[in-house]
């Protein structure tokens, strides 16, 4: 018996749910496509600031084929508190980002992109549904796109190939544990 089922790039997955894992998921994909020679990107949305995120500091290093992009403001304060709310230098911040993915995917170079947290992103208004989903459109064929975050917009995940929900069944930080630097960030 032969499978008939092609091999190909260019599908579009959506990691969402409220539970842990979704950008961790989408950063072991990038790491097996780089591992083959695949040239990858990652444009973090609404995750600026830098002493939060720790892989960027190997992707940095030791994985050129992975080039990062940060975008957006730290939400976290000096004092450790999440800054809720969105104003209008996350909007501005969103259009960069935007802006960054238009760029690569004109020089269609790219074999994969991670569109990490722009589907929340999206819920909140940072950017604009209609223009995510335009340059999704206008991408290469051949260019596998990874959305993740929670609250994935229904228009994503009717677009999408693949969609992984991540449920929250239980989770350390209820019971008083900080998040870990090296494994929650």
């Amino acid at each position: 018996m032969t499978d008939e089922r092609e091999i190909r790039w260019g599908l579009i997955q959506v990691f969402t749910g409220d539970g842990k894992g979704k950008t961790t998921a989408a950063l072991g994909t990038a790491l097996r496509a780089a591992a083959l020679g695949k040239k990858c990107a990652i444009i973090y949305f609404d995750k600026g600031g830098e002493s939060h995120y720790s892989e960027r500091i190997i992707l940095r290093n030791k994985v050129p084929e992975i080039e990062i992009y940060p975008t957006g403001l730290d939400r976290i304060d000096s004092t450790g508190k999440f800054r809720f709310g969105v104003t209008d230098e996350d909007r501005a911040e969103g259009k960069r980002g935007l802006q960054i993915l238009k760029d690569l995917i004109a020089k269609e170079a790219y074999d994969l992109i991670v569109l990490d947290e722009i589907n929340p992103s999206t819920h909140l208004g940072i950017i604009d549904e209609d223009s995510v989903l335009g340059m999704i459109s206008e991408r290469s064929s051949k260019t596998e796109l990874i959305l993740t975050g929670r609250n994935a917009p229904q228009s994503f995940l009717e677009l999408a190939d693949l969609v992984t929900e991540m449920g929250l069944k239980k989770h350390y930080f209820y019971q008083g544990v900080k998040a870990r630097e090296g494994l929650d960030y």
